[in-house]
């Protein structure tokens, strides 16, 4: 039991390797919507107060009755997020909320989690605009019961496979193409290999199970060396088959593309969605870390993490793991066949207690507390083990550079800037750790462990300011990003801020009555910024509580834009969908410190 604890807590702490940046896409039953958070090393912002009140119902769409003890959720980046409780009737209120625009949603167990404004599925929901004392009363949410999907999973024998991951996924355009992709609901399966995924908006699912029996195993031998507790070479030995089961997809194949699609209508149960996890013989990965200086690196922890987009995007679904001994060698059980990335980086265990009262740390890099090296190797799987692989180790970049102000003023404080670099590999779930830097109160900052292609930002900016340009060397890499090489130090990274906001807005109509219930897209005229990563030239926007729509902070240039009734959260990050949208549209231009104001039609 205690190194199945150690395991889950060593799993976590892989967590904190990951890339972080200024803002995370939060998942609404499939809908995402951008907010910000707080990165690592970012002290929280104090919240701000008002003299705003928001109050309204929550409400079931089947009979109009209150939806008692939803959980309603308000958001925004100068109060975070607070919650409130419905009562009896299904009333909630918010009070001394300052001025600003909000984002509320509202979820309970068996209903659909909605947003404000959401009247489809997958849609994002409305902001609330709020001024100095405004009271919004009637800010009521309508929630749909949820659909779902149950069913039945079993092994080649058909025999009930107990503890099995089913999640129900869609298809979405997510990191510069369409995939399948969580949609943030699950199940597990009980005794009898039973599941049921509930809480769905009706549309169309696809449904994966995953049963990580050999990958735990793994995990608790790797940890088991880690503290000294046998599990590496030597001790007793059990027999297990050398057989495991891959990510399958209903109706029964590991192949993403050939899964059956299960089209759900609202309040809908699929039921008997039934099928087997494909069996497949599972390899062992023996190989040894060895450092920039050709030395083995004892204590580094390899993870192999699939290269597959389609496999969940789920950073815990990771393939194996294993720890290197003083050796630097290291052996990875139980890894299904398919292609990887092993990924390594030095990680120091530290134990204090005993027995039931043990406590576990994990700290990156070694007891100097010196910079840790990173490995990375692409892998591919078949159906026999692999030995005498070997990953070398590298120190990463480190960037520096300062930030700037065009107009030549600045705000009061610089330090709760943070400058990120995230990474552009769509494909790797977790990549070593890249920032972010704090900014100091001369304005300048250092970036460390860089690997990569990578695209630097500023994050939490002071009210009044946006990016305008990062620039090396007078090279503009705002948009293309950089290439960082192993140990290389790159100076004089120049972020550029600015104080020239724009802001497009207006309002929508259809014939001659104005609506209230839209999508905004709006989009580069040049094709080429469609498929830039984290494309700044490409945005979607939804009306506010009067009809009005409001996008902010685009970077100069000439664009097309388009009202239409609907369409799917993030969906206008697909070129194609925009290449159809684009002969509807309107064009216009806007210039640094320009507000554009647009009156649309709905196409």
């Amino acid at each position: 039991m205690r190194i199945l604890r150690i395991a889950t807590l060593c799993a976590c702490a892989l967590l904190l390797v990951a890339d972080f940046s200024a803002a995370q896409q939060i998942i609404i039953n499939g809908a995402t919507t951008d907010m910000p958070v707080q990165m690592p090393g970012m002290g929280p912002r104090q919240p701000k107060t008002g003299t705003a009140r928001l109050r309204g119902r929550v409400l079931s769409v089947e009979n109009g009755g209150p939806v008692r003890r939803a959980q309603v959720r308000i958001l925004s980046p100068d109060i975070g997020s607070k919650t409130a409780m419905t009562d009896a009737e299904g009333r909630y209120e918010f009070r001394e909320l300052p001025a600003g625009r909000f984002n509320l949603s509202a979820n309970k167990a068996g209903y659909v989690t909605v947003q404000y404004g959401q009247t489809r599925p997958f849609e994002s929901g409305k902001p609330i605009d709020l001024g100095d004392g405004q009271i919004l009363d009637k800010a009521d949410i309508s929630m749909p019961r949820g659909s779902a999907i149950s069913g039945r999973l079993v092994d080649e024998f058909g025999d009930p496979v107990a503890d099995a991951i089913v999640n129900a996924m869609r298809s979405v355009w997510s990191g510069g193409r369409r995939r399948l992709q969580p949609t943030g609901r699950t199940a597990m399966t009980n005794d009898l290999g039973q599941f049921r995924i509930y809480g769905l908006s009706p549309g169309d699912y696809y449904v994966n199970a995953t049963f990580r029996g050999g990958e735990m195993m793994g995990m608790e031998i790797a940890m088991a060396a880690a503290m000294g507790a046998g599990g590496g070479a030597g001790g007793p030995v059990g027999s297990n088959p050398n057989s495991g089961y891959a990510p399958t997809y209903f109706p029964g194949t590991a192949n993403g593309g050939e899964a059956q699609k299960i089209t759900l209508a609202v309040g809908q149960e699929a039921q008997n969605t039934d099928f087997a996890l494909l069996p497949v013989k599972l390899v062992r990965i023996t190989g040894t870390v060895i450092s920039s200086e050709g030395k083995p690196v004892e204590g580094s922890m390899i993870n192999a993490f699939p290269r597959n987009g389609d496999a969940g995007g789920m950073m815990m679904m990771m393939g194996g793991n294993a720890r290197s001994d003083k050796n630097g060698n290291f052996t990875m059980p139980n890894l299904a066949p398919g292609e990887y990335t092993l990924q390594t980086r030095s990680m120091q265990f530290m134990t204090s207690g005993s027995g039931d009262n043990m406590m576990f740390t994990a700290r990156v890099g070694g007891d100097s507390g010196a910079e840790a090296e990173t490995g990375s190797l692409p892998i591919t799987v078949g159906g026999e083990d692999l030995s005498n692989v070997v990953i070398v180790t590298s120190k990463g970049a480190t960037a520096s550079g300062r930030l700037i102000f065009d107009d030549g003023s600045k705000p009061s404080s610089l330090t709760s800037i943070r400058v990120s670099a995230s990474s552009l590999d769509a494909e790797s779930v977790m990549l070593p750790m890249g920032g972010p830097g704090s900014v100091k109160a001369d304005g300048t900052f250092e970036l460390k462990s860089l690997s990569g292609a990578r695209i630097i930002r500023a994050g939490n900016l002071p009210p009044g300011w946006m990016l305008k340009s990062v620039r090396v060397n007078g090279n503009d890499i705002t948009d293309s990003g950089m290439d960082f090489k192993p140990g290389e130090a790159v100076n004089g990274i120049e972020v550029t801020l600015t104080a020239k906001l724009t802001e497009v807005n207006g309002t929508v109509k259809d014939g001659s009555q104005q609506v209230k219930d839209y999508t905004v897209v709006v989009f580069a005229d040049e094709p080429q910024k469609w498929a830039l990563p984290n494309s700044r030239y490409v945005t979607g926007s939804r009306p506010d509580q009067q009809g009005r729509f409001q996008i902010k902070n685009l970077p100069p240039g000439g664009y097309y834009a388009i009202a239409v009734d609907y369409l799917a959260q993030g969906e206008w990050g697909d070129p194609d969908v925009l290449e159809r949208l684009k002969p509807r549209a309107s064009t216009f231009s806007i210039n640094e410190g320009e507000t554009k104001t647009l009156n649309l039609t709905l196409r």
